[in-house]
């Protein structure tokens, strides 16, 4: 997301709503193959469950309902479907070039978004 923002950022995320277009969010990373190892962090959870995960900083480009972006979203070129599912969301970096995003991975599941970044935190 540079740069907006950069590796070791700190922000302040509100949790709750699910995130609307054009909104900054963090998500949690994939393991690997667009999978993720064990169950999203729960809405409750603690600051030692968010720390124990690893974070992408993505601005969301659709959410469930809206149109497939095919045209900027290679992954998605040839999905069936023409609106993004119930469940999901598009997320895509700021800088296009060497962002692992939706272009990597297609979509993400909406359960796996923290939350909206409010701003930067600078203690």
């Amino acid at each position: 997301m540079a740069p907006a923002f950069r590796d070791g950022d700190r922000v302040l995320v509100r949790r709750g709503p699910r995130p609307a277009v054009g909104q900054v969010v963090v998500a949690e990373r994939p393991a690997g193959g667009g999978t993720w190892d064990g169950p999203p962090v729960r809405s409750a959870a603690g600051a030692a469950e968010v720390r124990g995960r690893e974070w992408l900083i993505k601005r969301v480009a659709a959410v469930a309902g809206d149109p497939v972006p095919r045209d900027r979203v290679r992954s998605l070129a040839e999905v069936p479907e023409e609106r993004v599912p119930a469940g999901r969301v598009v997320l895509l970096g700021d800088n296009r070039k060497v962002s692992f995003d939706s272009g990597e991975v297609g979509y993400f599941p909406a359960d796996r978004v923290l939350g909206t970044v409010l701003r930067r935190h600078t203690p």
